[in-house]
């Protein structure tokens, strides 16, 4: 019998999170209903953010996001290559132009070095934002993407869909969570079921500034709204004040995110045992993603550099193993070369594709399974460097 496949990712559903889904299948509220800002409550007390908008996936919250920071025709916003394709497609809906920095060779997420140097090799006022990643649950530092910000009055979103759980330490010596609000304007979780916490689709944006979370929560419902109308011909009345999305979240799909979000410290927790198994195994022989000190990875992969990364990726498969490549950058993709983009200098972010691979990383991964895929990467590679 075939061994069964190690996937790179999994959900973890169990009895209390079926148990929530059914509670609220037989309740009064399938969508609008408690269920939703119970979650959002509870969410932005986990990051530690004044208040959280919680959206039919990651990609409305970032779209919404940069609507709400009033992005208009034309203008610029700077992001990492090495991302989903949707950090840097929310700038596109709002017809803004997407501008790429490198990555650093080590953390793999966006260089503060790159990023200042685009920034100065054009006048005060080109650029509007910054949309740095906490790529593979790595948190960017954003103290330090905040003082660039202001030097040049930009607004951040961090996009911590990798992350829930994740913090870096400021200078002050304290604990910054992802999303909390503290040095960007807005952060954007996803629950994605190969991320952290699984809804099958959804996804969280979070601020401190009470007008985003006016305007956000106005966008994600069409911009429909029953607070600060222009005239009330009674309790059925509303008022579209400006043209929004239909980007909510059902209650459904909030009673699967509170449970989950309740078993995230555990899950991040398991997830960096297995991350250190997989450094233990590595170090002196595979380049894996640095860790900068005082900074807590909430690990959603993996990566690996390797210099043969086509021939691991098959191999990995012939023993059922189900490794992913994260990402192709964004400025090759087709659409991007199309309008400019193919061209761009990012050394760093094309090396780092030639050569990454994200390993099976989630809790529920067996240690055998793991000594498996260990076993199999190192055997690849003996037979590889002969």
């Amino acid at each position: 019998m075939d061994k069964p496949i190690i996937p790179y990712g999994r959900q973890h559903i169990d009895q209390n999170d079926i148990d929530a889904v059914i509670n609220t299948l037989t309740s009064d509220f399938l969508t609008q209903g408690p269920k939703v800002s119970e979650f959002e409550k509870k969410f932005a007390e986990y990051v530690g953010s004044k208040y959280a908008v919680a959206v039919s996936n990651a990609t409305a919250g970032l779209h919404i996001a940069v609507m709400a920071l009033g992005l208009k025709l034309g203008e610029r916003v700077i992001t990492t290559p090495i991302t989903f394709a949707a950090s840097a497609n929310c700038v596109r809906y709002c017809d803004g132009e997407v501008w790429f920095a490198d990555i650093d060779a080590n953390t793999y997420t966006l260089s503060l070095e790159s990023t200042k140097r685009l920034i100065e090799s054009k006048p005060k006022g080109f650029f509007k934002g910054i949309i740095p990643v906490d790529f593979a649950g790595l948190p960017v530092d954003l103290e330090e993407f905040r003082n660039l910000a202001n030097e040049h009055n930009l607004w951040i979103i961090e996009d911590a869909c990798h992350a829930p759980g994740g913090y870096f330490t400021d200078t002050k010596g304290v604990k910054q969570m992802c999303g909390n609000g503290k040095y960007a304007d807005i952060g954007i979780f996803s629950f994605h079921p190969v991320k952290h916490i699984a809804c099958g689709e959804g996804g969280m944006v979070t601020t401190n500034n009470e007008a985003l979370y006016n305007k956000l929560s106005k966008l994600r419902t069409h911009g429909i709204t029953k607070d600060n109308m222009e005239e009330n011909h009674g309790g059925w009345y509303y008022e579209m004040q400006e043209l929004g999305y239909n980007y909510r979240l059902t209650d459904i799909q909030s009673a699967l995110g509170i449970t989950q979000l309740s078993k995230n410290d555990e899950g991040v927790l398991k997830r960096n045992e297995i991350a250190n198994r997989y450094k233990e195994a590595f170090r002196d022989k595979i380049k894996y993603q640095s860790l900068p000190d005082q900074t807590y990875n909430a690990h959603h992969l993996f990566v690996i550099e390797v210099d043969e990364r086509k021939k691991l990726y098959d191999y990995l498969r012939t023993h059922n193993i189900f490794a992913q490549i994260h990402y192709i950058p964004v400025h090759t993709l087709p659409y991007y070369k199309e309008i400019g983009y193919g061209d761009a200098n990012l050394r760093n972010s094309e090396n780092y594709y030639s050569k990454c691979i994200s390993l099976p990383m989630y809790p529920t991964l067996l240690q055998e399974e793991q000594t498996y895929v260990v076993d199999r990467i190192l055997e690849f590679l003996e037979e590889n460097t002969k």
